[in-house]
C-alpha cells in the first residue's frame, strides 16, 4: 500500500490518518475517534482489495486493563454475545479477537456524536433538544433494549441479557438521523474492574436504586436508566447530582423525581406521568418492560407528526463543523483507497504469449457485505433486515474492481 505506514513501535498504537492509513493486522486505520478509560477507538476499514469498503470502529482495550486476565476474560465473553444483537438500535458487532497482543472489536462505524456530546452543546449553545427528538431517541433506545431483553439462545432459551449500563455516553446518534445503544453487554466487566476516578460516580448517575444497593437486577433497571436520560434530555440538566460518591448513591436510592415539566414548559403532562413512572422507586410501579415504556412514547409521539429526518437535520445544524469535517474526511480517505490500488490492471503474461505462464485467476464471487470473523463462535443468519447500513455511508462504498 503506497499510503500506510507500519506501527511505529511494539508499545504505541498509531492512529493514521484519512490520508495515511496504518496497518493493524488485517484492518487499516484511518485515525483516533474516541479515547476512554478502557480503550481507544479508530476509525477504520478492511484493507483487502476485494473487501467491503464500509467504515468500522475498532475498539482497542488499553494496555493496562489487558493485564488483567479476568478483564480480558469478560470483554471476549460480552464481546461475542453483543455479536448476536442485530437490530437497528444497537450497533452492531461484527468481531472480536487479537491483533499483535492487542484485544479489540470491530464494530460497524456510525459518522456522529453520542448523546453526551449533544446534551454538552445544547448547555453551551442555551437550546434544548426538542421534546419529540427526545421522545423519539428515548423511544429507539426502548427498542434496542427489549430485543437483547429477549434474546435467545440455539437451544430457545432466554440469555436474560440485562445491560446495566443506559447512558448517553452510550447512546449514538448519526448524522444520518439514525440512534444506536453501544457496548452492549460489556458494562459488568467494565463496573467489576475499574477503579478510575470519575468513572465510577458518572456511572451511579445513571443506575437504578436497586443497582445502588446491590440487589439482583433485571431488564427494569434499564427501564430506570432509559427514564434518567429522558428526563435529561427534556430538561438539560442532570437528573442526580452529589458533592461526594456517597451523596449521590444517596440521591438515586431515593429516587426523589421532580417532574420535567418544571423546567421545561413544553413538555405536557402526559410526557411527564410517563417519565414518573419509568423511573418509579418501587419496581413493581414502574413499567415492567422496555417495550411497555416505548409504546407509550411512540403513541405519545404520533400526536406530534415527528418525522425522523428531523432528527437528522437537527444532528447536522448543532454540529455543522463536526459534519463538515467527517465529509471532508471521508473524502480524503476514498482518495487514499484509490491511489492505494493500480489505476489499471497490469498485463496477464498468457496474454503477452509467454512460454509458461499461468491462466489468469477467476475474479472473486461478489459477496454481501460482512466483516469475516476469527472467533470461534457462530454468527447468525444475517436476514435483510441486518443488512440495513446507514444511507450517509452507502455513498462512499467502493466500487469492486
Amino acid at each position: 500500500m503506497t499510503k500506510s505506514r507500519r506501527l511505529a513501535s511494539e508499545n504505541k498504537l498509531q492512529p493514521g490518518s484519512p490520508t495515511d492509513p496504518v496497518v493493524f493486522g488485517k484492518y487499516v486505520l484511518h485515525g483516533l475517534i474516541a479515547r476512554g478509560g478502557m480503550a481507544e477507538v479508530y476509525r477504520a476499514r478492511l484493507q483487502q482489495p476485494e473487501a467491503d469498503a464500509n467504515l468500522l470502529a475498532i475498539k482497542v482495550m488499553r494496555p493496562q486493563l489487558a493485564r488483567e486476565a479476568r478483564f480480558v476474560d469478560m470483554f471476549n465473553r460480552e464481546g461475542q454475545l453483543a455479536m448476536l444483537l442485530r437490530n437497528r438500535s444497537i450497533v452492531t458487532t461484527y468481531e472480536v479477537g487479537r491483533i499483535e497482543g492487542r484485544h479489540y472489536i470491530a464494530m460497524e462505524y456510525i459518522g456522529g456524536r453520542d448523546l453526551t456530546q449533544l446534551l454538552r452543546r445544547c448547555q453551551e449553545s442555551n437550546s434544548r433538544i426538542p421534546v419529540p427528538h427526545a421522545v423519539y431517541i428515548a423511544s429507539r433506545i426502548c427498542e434496542g433494549l427489549h430485543f437483547a431483553h429477549n434474546l435467545t439462545g440455539n437451544d430457545g432459551r432466554p440469555l436474560n441479557i440485562v445491560n446495566r449500563d443506559v447512558s448517553p455516553s452510550n447512546v449514538r446518534l448519526s448524522y444520518d438521523g439514525d440512534v444506536k445503544l453501544l457496548d452492549f453487554g460489556i458494562a459488568q466487566a467494565l463496573m467489576k474492574f475499574t477503579s478510575e476516578i470519575g468513572v465510577l460516580k458518572g456511572k451511579f448517575s445513571y443506575m437504578s436504586p436497586e443497582q445502588i444497593r446491590g440487589m439482583p437486577l433485571d431488564a427494569r433497571t434499564d427501564v430506570f436508566s432509559t427514564g434518567i436520560i429522558l428526563h435529561e434530555m427534556l430538561t438539560t440538566e442532570k437528573l442526580f447530582r452529589g458533592d461526594t460518591e456517597f451523596a449521590l448513591m444517596e440521591k438515586v436510592r431515593k429516587a426523589d423525581i421532580p417532574p420535567p415539566s418544571r423546567f421545561n414548559r413544553r413538555v405536557n403532562e402526559e410526557l411527564d406521568q410517563i417519565v414518573r413512572r419509568a423511573l418509579s422507586r418501587d419496581v413493581n410501579q414502574r413499567y415492567q418492560t422496555t417495550a411497555e415504556f416505548g409504546a407509550n412514547l411512540d403513541a405519545l409521539l404520533e400526536g406530534y407528526r415527528f418525522d425522523p429526518k428531523e432528527l437528522r437535520q437537527f444532528m447536522r445544524q448543532m454540529f455543522r463543523k463536526e459534519y463538515a469535517k467527517e465529509s471532508d474526511d471521508l473524502a480524503l480517505m476514498r482518495e487514499s483507497m484509490v491511489e492505494e490500488e493500480p489505476t489499471e490492471p497490469p498485463t496477464a503474461p498468457h496474454e503477452m504469449g509467454q512460454p509458461g505462464s499461468q491462466p489468469p485467476m477467476e475474479p472473486p464471487p461478489q459477496r454481501a457485505p460482512s466483516v469475516p470473523s476469527t472467533t470461534s463462535q457462530p454468527q447468525q443468519p444475517v436476514t435483510a433486515e441486518q443488512q440495513r447500513k446507514p444511507g450517509f455511508w452507502a455513498r462512499f462504498r467502493r466500487k469492486k474492481q
